[in-house]
């Protein structure tokens, strides 16, 4: 696992120093020629640098080892610095609109260059490939914030196709308010990215559960001496789920056999369902009854 949070922050460095070069490039031009749209998606390639910084953080706190006060690892912060991405997309969003309405009531021609539309088409070009490397390694790693990064740089990728659609059509005689439009719509972008974000970290941090029970079920058959199973739960990550069952078995089992059995179920857990959940099981009497008669009958 301190491997895999190296080889996430490693990418981070790498993904940071390509998103600062598009951020500048973007905010430069786009300040020169006066364009609210390419202005905004250099700001909107900014936030991605500052998500990598965010990621990094994350990460550093993520390697370290469990100890007493987190007996479970410190794996979350790496969801939780995804988090935090969101939040800032949500901000950097409003900013977007505050601008293009601005430019509603006051509304100019960008200046537009051969050069503008040429930084523009190699900006793109390297968020291309910053997406496409960063996804697949986050998928390869399983990581929460590689694959949340590289979906926000995506949306990065459309907004510069629309921004340089917005250039052109400006080239062409296309009137001023065409621009701020186009803002608005990278601001809707952006909202979006952080929404699906949010959406994901969220529901890791407040314990959804991440298992199909009915795979757990399926499973269970294949053993006998399983008479009755509840209270399936499971939460975390893909890369660090934590499963926990109520199996009944026959009374007349001894404790070696219902230990025996027990992590035979954890191992089949881990082989064909998720080979990085943690598991437990209690082991409950069964006595033909149900799960409720028998828990009125002990309390």
């Amino acid at each position: 696992m301190t491997d895999k949070f190296r080889k996430i922050k490693s990418v981070l460095w790498i993904i940071l120093f390509a998103n600062i070069v598009v951020a500048l490039l973007k905010i430069v031009i786009g300040t020169k020629i006066k364009s609210s749209s390419m202005t905004a998606d250099g700001f909107h390639s900014l936030t991605d640098g500052t998500s990598n910084i965010i990621g990094i953080v994350g990460i550093g706190l993520a390697l370290k080892p469990k100890d007493e006060d987190h007996p479970y690892g410190h794996k979350k912060f790496e969801t939780l610095a995804g988090l935090g991405i969101a939040m800032m997309l949500f901000f950097v969003s409003a900013t977007v609109i505050k601008e293009a309405f601005s430019k509603f009531f006051n509304p100019s021609a960008p200046n537009i260059t051969a050069e503008s539309i040429i930084a523009l088409v190699i900006t793109l070009i390297i968020n291309i490939f910053v997406t496409t490397y960063e996804e697949r390694i986050g998928k390869n790693l399983n990581s929460d914030i590689l694959i949340a990064d590289a979906a926000h740089t995506r949306s990065d990728v459309f907004v510069s196709i629309g921004v340089l659609g917005t250039l052109i059509a400006l080239k062409f005689g296309a009137p001023p308010i065409i621009d701020p439009l186009v803002s608005l719509v990278v601001a809707g972008l952006i909202i979006h990215a952080g929404y699906e974000i949010f959406k994901d970290t969220s529901s890791i941090l407040v314990d959804k559960y991440v298992l199909d029970n009915t795979a757990v079920l399926e499973l269970l058959k294949k053993f006998p001496a399983v008479k009755n199973v509840h209270r399936i739960r499971s939460r975390g990550r893909e890369d660090d789920m934590f499963v926990d069952l109520h199996i009944m078995v026959e009374e007349t089992f001894t404790v070696k056999e219902a230990h025996a059995l027990s992590h035979c179920i954890e191992e089949d857990i881990k082989k064909f369902i998720n080979e990085n959940a943690e598991v437990i099981i209690h082991i409950e009497p069964y006595d033909g009854r149900g799960y409720e008669d028998d828990i009125k009958e002990r309390c």
